[in-house]
């Protein structure tokens, strides 16, 4: 004959074990939902990396090769980033521009440059010169089409 005492220790013991296997069957379920969501969640960022990527490559800044690596031909301005990196022709509109007692017009920029100022064709390229130094920081340009230099 079983002892009584030993049948109530073996259903107690099974009782624990069927509250245990409930609790671990429910985190299970929450482990896997938290999976599937974190698998989502990769999914989207893989796909906003590319997007990101896609629109920072139609964006970027012209560079040109040089020593077989890609360079800007005008970088942003920056605290590692000096007037140094800049090619000779924008290093002389941004010394002119600074030379000016204020805002200056391209056409300022252009006489000193020696360019023929009455052919506005001829001032295109200037105008497209210090816009790109105004838009990597080197330059301000202000509302009325002037530029001036940054400090």
């Amino acid at each position: 004959m079983v002892d009584p005492e030993v049948l109530e220790r073996i259903a107690a013991r099974r009782a624990e074990l069927d509250s245990l296997e409930e609790h671990l069957v429910k985190q299970l379920d929450q482990v896997r939902a938290d999976r599937d969501e974190l698998a989502v969640a990769e999914r989207v960022l893989a796909r906003m990396s590319e997007q990101i990527a896609a629109e920072r490559a139609a964006v970027a800044p012209a560079s040109a090769q040089v020593g077989g690596r890609a360079v800007l031909l005008v970088p942003h301005r920056g605290d590692s980033v000096d007037e140094a990196a800049l090619p000779g022709d924008y290093r002389r509109i941004l010394a002119i521009v600074r030379a000016a007692d204020g805002p200056v017009q391209v056409r300022a920029v252009g006489e000193e440059l020696g360019l023929q100022v009455e052919v506005r064709g001829k001032l295109e390229p200037l105008r497209a010169k210090l816009v790109k130094l105004a838009d990597r920081g080197w330059l301000h340009k202000r509302g009325d089409g002037k530029f001036t230099a940054r400090l």
